[in-house]
């Protein structure tokens, strides 16, 4: 009968602290998943800014006309101010 006592109560305090073990992790996996959970919304709000989207086919059609329209706007003016310069030369010389 001692021996059963001594036994249980061995196995009471191994029972104990096995449950304050398992306490102890459970508070340490909740914290985990706290930070997990937090970096994992860090991450989502970043990964935006950070993975590249192409345009659509219009906005790079929108902005290619864009760029021509001001690339013969430039050349016009560069003409026109030769042409000037022509002229004003050919009057120089008369």
């Amino acid at each position: 009968k001692a021996e059963k006592e001594t036994s249980l109560k061995y196995k009471t305090k191994e029972l104990k602290e096995t449950e304050a073990e398992l306490a102890e992790l459970s508070g340490d996996k909740n914290s985990e998943q706290s930070e997990l959970d937090a970096v994992l919304d860090y991450y989502s709000k970043i990964k935006k800014q950070c993975v590249a989207k192409p345009d659509s086919y219009e906005t790079r059609k929108a902005r290619r006309e864009s760029e021509i329209k001001g690339l013969k706007e430039a050349l016009d003016i560069l003409e026109s101010q030769t042409a000037f310069l022509a002229v004003r030369r050919v009057h120089r010389h008369a």
